[in-house]
């Protein structure tokens, strides 16, 4: 009996948690979804020439990478790619990137916020 007291005590526990409340969880999450997928699609680009006609098309991808892969949409375009950020932590992050951060990539369209910052 008292251990399906605890059992019940914890599912209510997780069940009230509210995730939404870290805003900041899904920006950090979903920033680096963003610059992986950047990065190793970009490596596919150097090493063979053109980019991957889908993400399945990489390789050497590590463990981790599963995370990332599930949580950007990717499309090949004539000249580039379009990278959508679908999912940070459990939500679709609100991204901003320095204009300077896609300069020399092949990125097109993407949901992220590109931002001009003021020269120091």
């Amino acid at each position: 009996m008292k251990r399906i007291f605890l059992i019940a005590l914890m599912l209510l526990s997780v069940t009230a948690c509210d995730f939404g409340v870290f805003p900041e969880a899904d920006t950090t999450f979903g920033t680096q979804n963003f610059v992986s997928a950047i990065s190793i699609i970009e490596l596919h680009k150097i090493r063979n020439g053109t980019y991957p006609e889908t993400l399945e098309d990489l390789e050497f991808l590590g463990q981790w990478d599963a995370i990332w892969l599930g949580a950007v949409r990717y499309e090949k375009t004539d000249s580039g790619y379009n990278l959508f950020v679908e999912r940070g932590w459990l939500n679709e992050p609100s991204l901003e990137f320095p204009t300077k951060f896609k300069q020399g990539l092949g990125i097109q369209q993407t949901n992220v916020q590109w931002v001009e910052y003021p020269q120091i």
